[in-house]
């Protein structure tokens, strides 16, 4: 990685701690802490909250016919997002500790608390919880393959792609063979 591309990914990092400290504070403004992964909410928040709720009846009413008729298909694909689950978890569960790769921590990725919003109604916390698992899941899978693809094929690709992940710029460059051979003689437990 050059000094420009390391200044620029140290930018992003502070970036994301600035973007960090201010989601930290809106748990102020909206009176509620995490204790030990519990959130709470003040008890007239909650109460508050609890008045703008709509119904289950009132919220399919207002939904719309075609929302309703293509929520089966939202709701199959919990199928694939299983089986990746289990097959990645496996996955990294069996393989990074053969070659010593730092496993990734799935609870960092897979949340699902939104149905503690007690404005929300049970179809709105059970959309919200597929959301959750299905993105949290997605970001957990591409880490396990960013540490894969760091292990064994850290080179960048000739063609730009959108969403790397954050190793991917410490890869050698594409058609850098030295780059290339030099990594390869660092230790990989680097990782």
């Amino acid at each position: 990685m050059n000094d420009k591309t390391k200044a620029l990914f140290d930018a992003i990092e502070k970036l994301e701690a600035e973007i960090e400290s201010e989601i930290n504070q809106q748990q102020h403004k909206f009176h509620y802490t995490i204790e030990k992964k519990r959130i709470k909410f003040e008890t007239a928040v909650r109460n508050h909250h609890k008045t703008l709720r709509i119904g289950v009846l009132r919220f399919l009413r207002n939904s719309g016919l075609v929302n309703i008729l293509v929520s089966p298909i939202i709701y199959m694909q919990l199928i694939p997002l299983v089986l990746l689950d289990i097959a990645v978890s496996l996955f990294q569960f069996i393989i990074f500790p053969v070659y010593g790769i730092r496993k990734v921590p799935r609870g960092d990725f897979i949340v699902v608390d939104r149905h503690h919003l007690s404005y929300l109604n049970g179809i709105e916390k059970l959309n919200c919880a597929y959301c959750g698992y299905a993105n949290g899941l997605l970001a957990y899978a591409r880490q396990i393959a960013g540490r894969t693809e760091e292990y064994w094929c850290p080179i960048k690709h000739a063609r730009k792609t959108k969403g790397q992940h954050h190793s991917y710029y410490k890869f050698s460059e594409f058609g850098d063979s030295e780059g290339y051979i030099e990594r390869k003689k660092q230790p990989r437990s680097r990782m």
